[in-house]
């Protein structure tokens, strides 16, 4: 029996990055196919294999769908609004040209909080040129910076997709996982963005594209609110996770629940949303036909990662009911191999594999959650989890991975130079995430 099941997570996997690599089969009808594949290898029945793709699919997307939809609304009110454009300037103005790349961490750090890291990246291109064209040195010198501060909120930092998906596959609070990802994020921002930023510039110079003739500016929101309306959902998350972890004193019953209202993800955003809505949107002139259409089209995109999420957590399913879980559970707890080295492990080599970030982190999540059945682990532990699989899931980007194309693309640098300065600064990212969540882990 223990071989069966061994062999149905194998073949199970096999046939997942089969369909996406070969066959460019879509990583939602992948994920289901392979996960019923487990479930026929491991001995379900038909009507057993169906009611795991159910509960599977259904227990995950009752949270992820409702928050990564709002999210999508928020971050786009916000792209459209100019506030991305808001924070860099404000921090070039306040660190100055020769801090610019500090800035420029900061920047990408704070603004793929709500903004998709492909878009915030779009959006942000044309500061780095202007930067590199006013100190004629190698873009890289900001690129990285940015691109770093960027890939590291989106891999760790809740309410972007990857890091809820996992947290709600595995069980971990998001305020926990807003906390370890913002303590994990400063030194590996630190030593994948700037350190590493200022080596790679010295080594490749490279120059911004010619200047296209100046267009009109937009009037931009205003930083106070910009930063202040981010914010908001962070704030009022992490308010009700120390409320409930016992960190703060009990309060009245009464403001207790209003916190616990307030507090939760759901409700954060939606407060979110409807302060995007009106100070980017009703107060600066937009119609609220134009904002419809803006929040509209959000939910294009997310409804691919709301599915994806959804046969993620299927994946996760029928590994608990085949019983291959708990199997491998037992087999890593027999050779000492400690879960937040499988978790890193076991996202990098998904994502090494097929390139997505965001389908490595759900299979990766899908493997670790049957392992914590009988773990006792703790918020803050399982919130280290998350962010040990996000660093594993952030590994290596190479040719299969459209952020690798989409970087090189916009630098207007060859492919060897993608791999000497993206691809590594991912890597960096990913070692320096991994290490730092192991000592946070180890003093918990």
């Amino acid at each position: 029996m223990e071989t069966q099941l061994i062999l149905a997570v194998i073949l199970g996997i096999a046939i997942l990055l089969f369909l996406i690599l070969k066959l460019k089969i879509n990583a939602f009808i992948a994920l289901l196919i392979g996960s019923i594949t487990v479930g026929l290898v491991a001995g379900l029945n038909a009507e057993e294999i169906m009611n795991t793709v159910k509960t599977g699919m259904g227990g995950t997307l009752g949270f992820v769908a409702t928050v990564v939809g709002l999210g999508a609304m928020f971050g786009a009110i916000l792209e459209f609004s100019g506030g991305a454009k808001t924070i860099a300037n404000f921090m070039v103005s306040k660190f100055g040209l020769k801090n610019a790349p500090a800035a420029m961490v900061i920047s990408g750090f704070l603004i793929a909080i709500p903004v998709f890291f492909d878009v915030a990246f779009i959006i942000l291109v044309p500061m780095i040129y202007a930067l590199q064209r006013k100190t004629k040195k190698s873009l890289l010198l900001y690129a990285i910076p940015l691109l770093a501060g960027l890939a590291i909120t989106h891999a760790f930092i809740p309410p972007t997709p990857g890091p809820i998906a996992v947290a709600d596959i595995i069980g971990a609070e998001l305020g926990w996982v807003i906390l370890i990802g913002f303590i994990v994020g400063i030194p590996t921002a630190l030593v994948s963005g700037l350190l590493f930023g200022k080596y790679i510039s010295k080594k490749i110079h490279i120059n911004a594209p010619e200047e296209a003739t100046d267009k009109e500016e937009i009037a931009l929101p205003p930083i106070t609110t910009t930063l202040l309306i981010i914010s908001v959902p962070i704030f009022l998350i992490l308010l009700n996770t120390f409320l409930t972890s016992g960190l703060i004193p009990e309060i009245n019953p009464a403001i207790t629940n209003i916190i616990k209202l307030i507090g939760h993800p759901f409700s954060a955003l939606i407060i979110a949303n409807i302060l995007a809505w009106y100070f980017f949107g009703i107060k600066r002139g937009l119609s609220k036909e134009k904002l419809f259409k803006i929040t509209s089209k959000s939910l294009e995109p997310a409804g691919t990662i709301i599915l994806l999420t959804g046969a993620g957590g299927v994946f996760k399913q029928v590994l608990t009911d085949t019983g291959a879980g708990e199997l491998l559970a037992n087999s890593l707890t027999n050779v000492g191999f400690p879960v937040l080295a499988f978790a890193f492990v076991s996202a990098a080599i998904v994502r090494i594999i097929q390139g997505s970030s965001t389908v490595a982190m759900i299979t990766a999540a899908g493997l670790v959650a049957p392992l914590l059945v009988n773990l006792d682990l703790g918020s803050a532990q399982l919130a280290c989890l998350v962010i040990a699989i996000a660093s594993g899931a952030s590994i290596f980007s190479h040719v299969n991975d459209s952020g690798f194309w989409l970087v090189g693309q916009y630098l207007r640098i060859s492919e060897k130079d993608t791999f000497k300065s993206w691809t590594m600064m991912t890597t960096i990212l990913a070692i320096t995430g991994f290490i730092s969540v192991c000592i946070i882990n180890a003093f918990l």
